[in-house]
């Protein structure tokens, strides 16, 4: 089920195979980089390419445990080519687990000895290796849980109305091994429970040695509840103070970041519009998958709002933009993508019932002189409403254009 093909992701990467740079597949565990190997894996063979000369390491696997250090993974290769001509493809999953892959990675491609694919989990791991060894010869592809396009292409044929999908798509979110299971709380929520659990044991407190998983445990739940909202770390630290637990704002900090490495949030920063310069302060977490929240806490409709900014958020990075939060004097724009010489100012609410909503969604926009596209989404059905140039588009309409490969997208 989760080696659907993702053509978004496929008519990225195959350009790049056969080309003299790493393709680096990057992203949260369970996300489905490892099925886009296999799906690029089967390209090569439907194009020809013989059996011995592709090779699949999956490190997280028991089979390659033998592989513990960067000069086993690069005998193995080589070994396992004995003999094969090129062109040999080396694909490697969840690299980050040899200490020193870097070094093997880096010549191979010296040597033009493989086309290389590999995939990782760490963020912050993956980034410091990459620039400091294979700089410039490399091409990141994040990768991202399923688009509410890709969650209706997995729920096919037993998709129904658009509507009802978009509340198990808010619900349950968009890893793709929910999808082996019939969807309903006590299934779902189990599944997502154990994999946030893998997550933070493997990507987290494994990774970064912490020695109180408790105290990242409550961070990770504050984090969680009050996504979409302006959060600082002395703002946990301070919740963490009156619950009797002293943590300060350092470790707060050192902690929200070993998430974000693990992917598990994503910090978006201020943007002063006004002033065209980004702000320290004040900064938004978005969750790296809402089902993973639910999973931790449950689901509450009470959290619509943030719960609605997070699928966009994770849209916009899906078709390829650099996404901030917007200031504009005292007032906020939810959302400010640029994508080359694009931008797109976005404002996200669940209805627009009210005077007083339409307002409020309208004004800030209107108030931002330039010539870039300005789009209030929400969920209202039977009404559409375009005030000074300013669009206003349905949200399921939003997420299911096909993205082009450049220009405006809605």
């Amino acid at each position: 089920m989760d080696d659907l093909p993702r053509d978004g992701y496929l008519k990225r990467i195959l350009p790049f195979l056969d080309k003299p740079v790493i393709k680096v597949l990057t992203g949260m565990r369970r996300v489905g980089k490892s099925s886009l190997l296999r799906l690029l894996i089967q390209r090569l063979r439907e194009s020809g390419v013989a059996e011995n000369a592709i090779l699949f390491i999956d490190l997280e696997s028991l089979e390659w445990d033998s592989l513990r250090t960067y000069s086993d993974l690069n005998h193995y290769i080589k070994d396992s080519f004995r003999g094969v001509p090129a062109p040999r493809y080396v694909f490697i999953d969840e690299v980050q687990e040899i200490t020193g892959w870097e070094r093997v990675v880096n010549s191979l491609l010296s040597e033009e000895f493989a086309d290389i694919t590999i995939t990782g989990s760490n963020a912050h791991l993956l980034a410091s290796e990459l620039a400091t060894y294979l700089s410039g010869r490399y091409v990141e592809f994040p990768i991202f849980p399923l688009s509410f396009q890709e969650f209706l292409q997995f729920r096919s044929p037993n998709a129904g109305d658009r509507r009802d999908e978009f509340q198990l798509y808010l619900r349950y979110g968009g890893l793709p091994g929910i999808h082996r299971f019939e969807l309903n709380d006590q299934t779902v929520f189990a599944y997502l429970n154990g994999v946030y659990n893998t997550l933070i044991l493997k990507d987290v407190v494994t990774r970064n040695q912490l020695r109180d998983p408790g105290q990242l445990d409550r961070i990770t739940r504050f984090a969680f509840d009050n996504c979409g909202n302006i959060l600082t770390a002395k703002r946990i630290s301070d919740y963490l103070k009156n619950q009797k637990l002293s943590t300060g704002v350092d470790k707060v900090i050192n902690y929200l970041s070993f998430l974000e490495q693990a992917h598990l949030l994503k910090k978006v920063i201020r943007y002063d519009i006004k002033g065209l310069r980004n702000l320290e302060l004040y900064e938004k977490y978005y969750m790296g998958d809402i089902g993973l929240r639910h999973g931790l806490l449950g689901y509450r409709d009470r959290d619509i709002g943030g719960l609605l900014e997070n699928v966009v958020y994770l849209e916009l990075l899906y078709r390829g933009y650099r996404v901030f939060i917007g200031k504009w004097g005292d007032k906020e724009v939810d959302f400010v993508a640029e994508r080359a010489d694009e931008r797109l100012y976005i404002q996200v609410t669940l209805q627009l019932g009210t005077p007083e909503t339409i307002e409020r969604e309208f004004s800030v926009l209107e108030k931002i002189d330039d010539n870039f596209v300005k789009v209030v989404l929400s969920l209202d059905e039977f009404q559409s409403i375009n005030r000074g140039g300013i669009r206003h588009v349905n949200l399921l309409d939003f997420l299911l254009q096909v993205p082009p490969s450049s220009g405006s997208t809605v």
